[in-house]
């Protein structure tokens, strides 16, 4: 890859148990470091906010070991970070749907807790005031409904490395597009809310991917939204021809450059399989994962629907 500039940074694996360290305070040790290097050539931009709205992968209570949602540590040593380089105020926005509510996701993932020792909030952006837009993607007008939050503060998408479940990656772009509300083409919307929102750089969480299987990257890249989403595609074996979303919001961008001292691309790639999501009649192998660690802590029984994801 060539051309439009990525930042990655390998994070240091050493110890973890298993590919995971449970502790959220080691992997946020671990973290410390590739956070600065991803986020250094944003900072000045990040610097001159006044309100920085944080936007991970949090659209289901899977556990952060699956690769399907953001890991809580990435976002605790990026808000270190960001406490440390600026006076903005920090918040970590979701938004509840009608099947579930963020804020009990956020509990559940750990981000509520996480947040407490820093002077940040989780925010659920369903409650949130919202602000009408129309932007033109391919000579068509999409009209979108916004949270206000997102269009009024500087954004920073964090997405985690997974495929949709139609095949695409689902990255920045499809993050960003899951907390507007439009009627327009499907595979329009990723790209009118990347430009009206206009993310000042987007975070892949690479550090756990999802491909068919858990896999651990023990990488961050970040760059924008679409350059991001095209490392991510590249990594989970897409192509970027195949997404239509992203081939748009690419256009005439070119190539990639991935940079970064000790990120072999090509054997990451190799590492993280090119697998989809299962049938959405099938349970998720996440979500037993998920619910047997729940079961442990909380002391109920894992039901038998679950015990094939073991």
């Amino acid at each position: 890859m060539n051309g439009d500039p990525v930042r990655a940074a390998v994070v240091d694996a050493t110890g973890r148990r298993g590919g995971w360290d449970p502790d959220i305070d080691a992997r946020m040790a671990a973290l410390e470091s590739p956070v600065r290097d991803v986020l250094e050539p944003s900072l000045e931009t990040l610097a001159a906010a006044d309100r920085l709205t944080l936007v991970p992968d949090t659209h289901y209570p899977f556990h952060p070991s699956s690769g399907m949602v953001t890991d809580p540590a990435v976002i605790g040593s990026i808000v270190s970070r960001l406490e440390r380089r600026t006076d903005a105020d920090i918040a970590v926005a979701g938004a509840s749907d009608e099947r579930i509510s963020v804020a009990r996701t956020a509990e559940y993932l750990g981000y509520a807790s996480l947040l407490e020792r820093f002077d940040a909030e989780f925010v659920d952006l369903a409650d949130e005031s919202r602000t009408e837009d129309i932007c033109t993607v391919d000579g068509s007008p999409v009209a979108l409904s916004v949270p206000e939050r997102l269009a009024e503060s500087t954004v920073i998408v964090v997405p985690s490395l997974r495929p949709t479940e139609n095949g695409p990656v689902a990255g920045a772009m499809r993050a960003l597009a899951a907390l507007v509300d439009s009627t327009a083409d499907p595979e329009r919307v990723p790209v009118a809310a990347t430009r009206v929102i206009e993310p000042a750089v987007s975070v892949l969480d690479a550090t756990t991917a999802y491909g068919g299987d858990p896999a651990a990257g023990n990488a961050l890249f970040a760059g924008s939204a679409s350059a991001v989403d095209a490392v991510a595609s590249s990594l989970l074996g897409r192509s970027l021809e195949t997404d239509a979303a992203l081939k748009t919001a690419r256009g005439d961008a070119g190539p990639v450059t991935v940079e970064g001292d000790g990120v072999d691309f090509e054997r990451l790639r190799e590492r993280i399989p090119d697998g989809e999501l299962p049938p959405s009649d099938e349970t998720h192998p996440a979500v037993s994962t998920a619910y047997r660690v729940y079961a442990a802590v909380a002391g109920d029984a894992v039901p038998p629907q679950l015990e094939g994801g073991r």
